[in-house]
Formats: C-alpha cells, sequence, structure tokens
C-alpha cells in the first residue's frame, strides 16, 4: 500500500472542492491534491446543463458545464494536482486518510489540512415514508436530471413532481421540454421551496399547476407506476384523505431535500449541526477537529453555486493559513438562531476581522427587520423566504463591541 504525505487534501472534484483548491494554490501551497470519486472533476454541475450559474461571480449566465469547466481549466493552468476514481473510504482525526484509487490501488495519505467538500444527496422515498406500493417509476428529481442530460434517456411520459425544489422544479421544464406531460407539482409546505426565478421560468410558463399544502398520499401500480393520490394536508401537515383526487401517470419525481454527505466527518470526530445537517464550523470554516474545513454543500446546503464558490475560496484561504501556521484564532462567541431563523453559519466566531453570516428563514416574511444581538446590528428587509438564503457582514468593530458568549440572530416583523 502507498503512503504519502500532503500539506492539503481536499475530498471533492465538485464546484467547491475546485475553488478551495485553486485558492490554497494561490495561497501558497504546493503539497496538495484534490480527490474526486467520479471519472471527471464538476461534480454536479456536469449534468445541469440549464443556465443561470455564474451571475453573481462572473457576472454572465453560464451553464453547469461551462461554470465546471471555468474552475476545471484554471486548476490544470495552476499546476494542482488531482486524482479521480479515487473514493476516500476513512477518514481519522489526526488528518490521516484511507483511499481506494482506480490508478494506485489503495493508498494512505498522512495530511496536515484537509478540505471537505464532498456536497450533498438527495432525499429518497424512504426518507419521507410515501404510503402505497413499490412499482418502478418513482425516481429523485437529481436521477431523473442524470438520464436526461448524460445518459439521454426519458424516464417516463406522465409525471407527477413531489417537493418545489430547484432541482424538481427545472426537471418539471425539462421533462416538457422534451415532450412529457407534467401534471402537478406537489409541496407539502404552503409556500414554494424553490427561487422565486425558478417558479416562474419553470411552472408559470408552462402552465404547470402547483398544489401547495398538498402532499402524495398513495402510490398505485403493479411493474411500473399507474396513478397517484394527490391529498390536501391539514395544519398538522397530515393527509385529508376524504378530499384526495387521482393523478393518472406512469412517473413520480421526488424533490424532497438535500442531505450533506457527512459519514467521512462523523468518522473524523466533526461535530454536526442538527439543522443543517453540516459541520459546525467557526468564521475561518474550520470543524470541531482541528485542521479539518468545510465548504459547499457538505457544510450547508446553498441555493447558487456562485455562493458555493465564495464560501470555499475562503475555506481554501483559511486551510492555507492553517497549515502555514499550524493554529487559527480561538472563536469563543457562538452563533443562535433566534425568533423565525432556523439556522447561522458560522456558529462560532473569533471578533478579530469582518464576518459574514449565512441564514434561513423558518417561514415567509414580509418585510421583516434582521436583529443580529438585540441592538447590534439591524437591516431591513423586503422579504424572507426559506428558499433563498440570507447573508450578512458584520463589520469586526461592532462583533468587538458585543460583550455576551452568545450572539442570537432573529427576523422580526413589525419594527
Amino acid at each position: 500500500m502507498l503512503k504519502w504525505q500532503k500539506d492539503l487534501v481536499i475530498i471533492g472534484g465538485g464546484p467547491a472542492g475546485l475553488a478551495a483548491a485553486i485558492a490554497a494554490r494561490d495561497e501558497g501551497i504546493e503539497d496538495l491534491i484534490v480527490l474526486e470519486r467520479h471519472s471527471e472533476l464538476g461534480g454536479i454541475l456536469n449534468q445541469c446543463i440549464h443556465n443561470g450559474f455564474g451571475l453573481h461571480y462572473f457576472k454572465e449566465e453560464l451553464t453547469g458545464p461551462e461554470y465546471a469547466e471555468r474552475f476545471i481549466e484554471e486548476l490544470q493552468k495552476k499546476n494542482v494536482p488531482f486524482l479521480t476514481d479515487a473514493m476516500v473510504i476513512s477518514l481519522s482525526p489526526d488528518k490521516k486518510l484511507l483511499v481506494a484509487s482506480k490508478e494506485h490501488g489503495l493508498v494512505e495519505i498522512e495530511a496536515k489540512a484537509v478540505v471537505l467538500a464532498m456536497g450533498c444527496r438527495e432525499r429518497t422515498r424512504a426518507a419521507i415514508t410515501i404510503p402505497g406500493t413499490r412499482p418502478s417509476g418513482v425516481f429523485t428529481a437529481g436521477t431523473v436530471q442524470a438520464l436526461i442530460n448524460i445518459e439521454g434517456l426519458m424516464p417516463g411520459r406522465r409525471a407527477v413532481i413531489v417537493g418545489s425544489g430547484d432541482i424538481g422544479l427545472i426537471m418539471a421544464r425539462r421533462l416538457t421540454l422534451e415532450g412529457a406531460q407534467v401534471l402537478a407539482v406537489v409541496e407539502i409546505m404552503d409556500y414554494p421551496g424553490g427561487l422565486n426565478r425558478n417558479i416562474a421560468q419553470c411552472l408559470e410558463d408552462f402552465d404547470i399547476p402547483l398544489y401547495l399544502s398538498h402532499t402524495i398520499a398513495d402510490i398505485q401500480g403493479k411493474d411500473r407506476v399507474e396513478k397517484v393520490l394527490v391529498a390536501p394536508v391539514d395544519e398538522n401537515r397530515q393527509p385529508i384523505l376524504d378530499k384526495a383526487f387521482p393523478l393518472e401517470c406512469d412517473t413520480l419525481v421526488l424533490s424532497v431535500g438535500l442531505i450533506p454527505e457527512n459519514e467521512l466527518s462523523l468518522e473524523a470526530g466533526v461535530e454536526l449541526d442538527k439543522t443543517t445537517g453540516g459541520p459546525i464550523v467557526s468564521e475561518y470554516l474550520e470543524t470541531t477537529t482541528s485542521g479539518i474545513f468545510a465548504c459547499g454543500n457538505v457544510l450547508q446546503v446553498h441555493d447558487l453555486v456562485d455562493n458555493v464558490t465564495a464560501e470555499s475560496i475562503r475555506a481554501g484561504k483559511m486551510a492555507a493559513n492553517y497549515v502555514k501556521s499550524g493554529t487559527l484564532p480561538a472563536c469563543g462567541t457562538e452563533t443562535k438562531a433566534g425568533d423565525n431563523v432556523r439556522y447561522v453559519v458560522p456558529q462560532k466566531i473569533s471578533k478579530t476581522e469582518d464576518v459574514e453570516f449565512f441564514l434561513r428563514a423558518a417561514r415567509p416574511m414580509d418585510r421583516p427587520t434582521l436583529v443580529v444581538g438585540d441592538s447590534l446590528y439591524t437591516k431591513k428587509m423586503r422579504e424572507a423566504k426559506p428558499g433563498e438564503m440570507i447573508s450578512v457582514k458584520i463589520p469586526k468593530e461592532k462583533l468587538q463591541s458585543f460583550t455576551g458568549s452568545e450572539l442570537t440572530f432573529a427576523l422580526r416583523e413589525g419594527i
């Protein structure tokens, strides 16, 4: 078995890993490597052939593959080593990795620092326990995307989509453009989960109905999906069966949430946030295990890849600083989600520099005010939606004036 020593190892060759690796190289780290389990770099962007990427970072509209290619070219230009078809089997708290590589076999790598950039996976039917039979024709939205965009295969002709997340909305449009009939998008919440632009461009432009406060009460079919039962839900989100109605279809597409891929993180002793499913991190994006950093969808599920890039560039820089210095400033102040806020990232800060915080609203709100630390910082907003991430940058001077140990973020109406 080969044994390598590296200053920095980046796990994941998607948009997060690529941006982190380039940033670390720019900070002077020469002895690093990117590990990607698939045969190509680019991650999920390779199957996202729709446009809308890069509006913030590149100030132009790109497809997913175009966005990824720009970072891959930059990676190669800077001669950053990478290994594809390389699966990280284990990661220890002392930053030792066991990697199964198609090219090298088993490799043990001892690293000074590690960046976690493994992305996320989709929730399945089992995760939301839809009743009914178990026929073929039930897919996650990402699987449908891969079948159509990568394999050139149509999963079905009459589809119902569960969940109004962005991937599901985009696939509603994609299926329609390929000649399938999308009968409905069914959402259990009383508000849509995707971005406003995707609701408009993917549903309204194609007259696809959106059933809010509804769920799938039953899946029917022997060999293939034949019918689903759509039911409104009560205040406890339980189906009202006597008001259910059938939709005859051959395909059910699930867009019901994403789960950060943190099995390796747990093995390395990294503490996870119960709400985000990602690691608890400091303002330097360092996890609770010293020298292990996290960025992208493994940390928190983003709605825009441009935000993934910005976050990952910071993670790469901070990992480089750790490699060079062996430590980072202590972070003694914790952040806390208050009224109408689901979570806040980062969860720990040092108050030694300006910090950009990311949070999500717990419910849709019109003209709320973001209140940080009672009166430390306030920001009036036009609206807040759970499907759209909120970011706020607070200067270090304001943070240093806060004397408590727990900084609370709240969204309040009528202020």
